[in-house]
């Protein structure tokens, strides 16, 4: 009979091995890793828990899924209008989307050829922005009626409505601790109410992400990205600043941080270069920075250190974008492009003979 020592101390040696720990985000070697041709203007971006997909709602009123594993993709039908509001359910099993006609529809986000399971007539004019509570039990959406709207998402029936908002409300987001929800809009107002009553708790003022330009008598700016950080300390709102000339958008991209506790402003976060366009999402990362997508005379990610008022990195992208989201796995970045592309960075060495990825065939 062979001894059987040497197998066993290798299981004992293999066992004892710490597992290595996830690869670390580097935000100055981030790179292109695939590219996916989406046919269509986009201007909405969401990564699925699960990390295997990623949704993009574009112009001509589709949602398109890419499988990050082979480039698949696949089109949800059922939109009438531009698609802008995105979300998931914890799980990532629902997507929730709201269009420029003010309808929600619910999606299975991981069927072979999903179908809407059930559509809402959910604000009058443009859904632009939905949120999911931590705990997967409420939807909250927002839009151009000026409401903020609480629904049970296990009958996708209203909880309670939410008004005070004097213009357009571009976002929504739920406190990690899910009993605070904050609402955002075109002014920069920014509304703290309690989840459980519906009453609202306090404002914050973000009022340097708008302008009315007298010449042309426009409103320009309002919250286009809003964040929490993971912990629940800090909220991060984007948009634009600065602005000398609303009919031709020229301004500076912004993210105006606060801490949550006080609903002060801690600082406004600006670019360097001073480059012009929108600040139109923006992420915490969990290893302590903010990412943004600044777009408008040329498009960059920007990366901001908290303490810091200007950038520590920025990569240039080849085509203006409307949206980005960070992956699951903190490495990678999506970023819905106006040229109709949807591509995925990552911030980490680039292999010597990497490729982008190849564009798939549409599965349906």
């Amino acid at each position: 009979m062979s001894d059987p020592q040497p197998a066993e101390s290798a299981k004992a040696e293999t066992a004892a091995t710490p597992p290595s720990p996830p690869p670390k985000a580097e935000p100055t070697k981030t790179h292109l890793v695939a590219d996916f041709d989406a046919g269509s203007p986009l201007i909405s971006c969401r990564c699925d828990p699960s990390g295997r997909f990623v949704f993009a709602g574009g112009q001509n009123s589709a949602i398109v899924r890419f499988s990050l594993a082979d480039g698949l993709r696949t089109d949800l039908l059922g939109h009438q209008s531009w698609v802008r509001g995105l979300a998931f359910d914890p799980s990532g099993e629902t997507l929730y989307s709201g269009d420029y006609a003010g309808r929600l529809l619910l999606w299975p986000a991981a069927d072979e050829s999903p179908k809407p399971r059930q559509t809402i007539e959910a604000h009058d004019g443009w859904v632009r922005g939905v949120a999911v509570s931590p705990d997967g039990t409420l939807l909250a959406t927002c839009g151009n009626d000026r409401l903020v709207k609480l629904w049970s998402t296990a009958e996708m029936k209203p909880v309670r409505e939410l008004s005070g908002h004097e213009s357009h409300v571009y976002n929504v987001a739920f406190h990690p601790d899910g009993k605070s929800l904050v609402s955002a809009d075109l002014k920069g107002v920014l509304r703290h109410w309690d989840v459980a009553s519906g009453n609202e708790v306090r404002q914050l003022d973000a009022g340097k992400l708008h302008k009315y330009d007298g010449g042309f008598r426009a409103d320009i700016g309002g919250i286009r990205g809003m964040n929490f950080r993971a912990d629940g300390h800090r909220l991060a709102a984007s948009g634009i600043t600065n602005v000398s000339n609303a009919f031709a958008g020229v301004g500076n991209p912004a993210v105006v941080l606060f801490d949550w506790k006080t609903g002060k402003e801690i600082r406004i976060l600006l670019s360097k270069a001073g480059h012009r366009g929108t600040a139109w999402s923006v992420d915490f990362h969990p290893d302590g920075f903010l990412v943004g997508l600044s777009s408008g005379g040329g498009a960059f990610l920007l990366f901001w250190k908290e303490d810091q008022p200007k950038e520590f990195h920025q990569f240039k992208l080849s085509q203006n974008a409307r949206d980005a989201d960070l992956h699951p796995d903190a490495l990678r970045i999506a970023v819905a492009h106006y040229d109709g592309h949807l591509r995925l960075y990552e911030m980490r060495e680039k292999p010597p003979d990497a490729k982008p990825e190849a564009k798939k065939e549409t599965a349906g």
